[in-house]
């Protein structure tokens, strides 16, 4: 079949605008690097903004596709699948939950995980219970509903009226959740890292206080772990990290390495609100998506990558730390494991996306979360040398920025 050729200008004339992106096509990606269609060669720390946890093109994640290609692509909900199974069963044994709802995407994760909420709460107490409180900043997909209960307003400007019955408190300030959560609180929706919010880690004793609350008032805390979860953090989800257990927890991202899938996993009990045709999604849980999932969570869920997290953040940190006693260009480094944030100084707040361009052509992809923050959400196994290399194409990149 002729494949016409493709350039970036081809992306104004038929993609629609809502994304800008870079002037750059990748065309080949290997482990921690990607190659463009000029030749031109980048170390990735963006992986895919948290998603290819194993690399690219990772043999063993290829292999499962493939394998899977040849045997069975789709069913429908009508049937179910050995390869759907099987990851159900690794995710309940890995984890608090004893139930699984497979979808496409963290934006569906969530979206099935506030219907269940809100269902659960009108099953047990009524109809008065179904307010979803989340945190200020906070992002939880681009559906209406995941952007309304989602803590950033500029994604709902143009949207309105969006769904009714949710409000935003302010991210690691108990009190301010404790003024607003009551009993008509069906659940409590937070990420234990705000990644697109800029990389803020839950404060010490946070996650346990808003557990607490939740129990008080019958409201269930729903995790979304589709950025931290699947090994990011070094537990295969944060919430192992925190010594909270919620009621339902939202995975996606890394899940998959690249292959869009997504789960909400809960437990028996909350569960059950989800009788017999209360919700779907045609492809959510199909074969080929399944059987690469499997693989990813055997591979991940390992000694030799979990082990290997806090080391290779601590490089990360290092290298960081080495670049801003140089050009005083950070003014804090955050996060944990291998989703990390350097929020720039206040004088540089706003320009991220200049050193982005910046490290671009030095060799580097690199992300931003908002415009102060610069983010790494890199392959959990890429390689010390990929590190060192990617810190000294930023520290170029920063230079360049600065000198200018």
């Amino acid at each position: 079949m002729h494949k016409e050729p493709v350039t970036r200008a081809l992306f104004d004339q038929v993609m629609v605008p809502n994304y800008n992106p870079q002037q750059m096509v990748p065309v080949r990606g290997r482990g921690s690097r990607v190659w463009d269609q000029a030749g031109n060669e980048y170390v990735d720390f963006t992986g895919g903004i948290a998603v290819t946890a194993l690399g690219h093109n990772h043999p063993a994640v290829v292999d499962a596709l493939k394998t899977q290609a040849d045997e069975l692509w789709h069913l429908s909900n009508i049937f179910t699948n050995e390869p759907a199974l099987r990851l159900a069963k690794k995710l309940t044994d890995i984890t608090f939950a004893d139930k699984v709802f497979f979808s496409n995407s963290g934006a569906e994760a969530n979206e099935a995980a506030f219907k269940l909420a809100r269902k659960y709460g009108h099953d047990h107490f009524g109809d008065d219970k179904y307010e979803i409180i989340s945190f200020k900043q906070s992002f939880h997909g681009r559906t209406l509903f995941t952007v309304t209960v989602g803590g950033q307003p500029k994604y709902r400007e143009g949207f309105e009226p969006v769904p009714a019955g949710v409000s935003h408190v302010e991210y690691n300030n108990i009190d301010s959740l404790k003024a607003a959560i009551s009993d008509k609180t069906c659940a409590v929706v937070m990420e234990p890292i705000l990644g697109e919010g800029g990389v803020i880690p839950a404060a010490p004793g946070f996650a346990q206080a808003v557990r607490e609350l939740c129990d008080q008032y019958n409201a269930l805390l729903i995790f979304d772990e589709i950025q931290t979860g699947v090994g990011r953090t070094g537990a295969f989800y944060e919430y192992m990290n925190l010594g909270v257990t919620p009621d339902i927890l939202t995975t996606a991202k890394a899940l998959g390495n690249g292959f869009p899938i997504g789960a909400m996993l809960t437990t028996d009990k909350v569960a059950a609100s989800f009788v017999f045709g209360t919700h779907g999604s045609t492809y959510g849980g199909n074969p080929l998506g399944c059987a690469v999932a499997e693989t990813v969570v055997d591979l991940i869920n390992s000694p030799d990558v979990l082990g290997q997290v806090e080391a290779k953040s601590a490089l990360f940190k290092s290298e960081l730390e080495a670049i801003n006693t140089k050009h005083h260009i950070f003014k804090e480094v955050r996060g944990k494991g291998l989703l990390l944030g350097a929020e720039l100084i206040e004088e540089w707040h706003g320009k991220g996306q200049q050193f982005l361009a910046a490290a671009r052509e030095e060799g580097l992809m690199i992300l931003v979360a908002g415009p102060n923050v610069l983010r790494m959400a890199p392959s959990l196994i890429i390689p010390d040398d990929d590190v060192k290399a990617g810190m000294a194409a930023l520290e170029r990149a920063i230079s360049k920025v600065l000198a200018a």
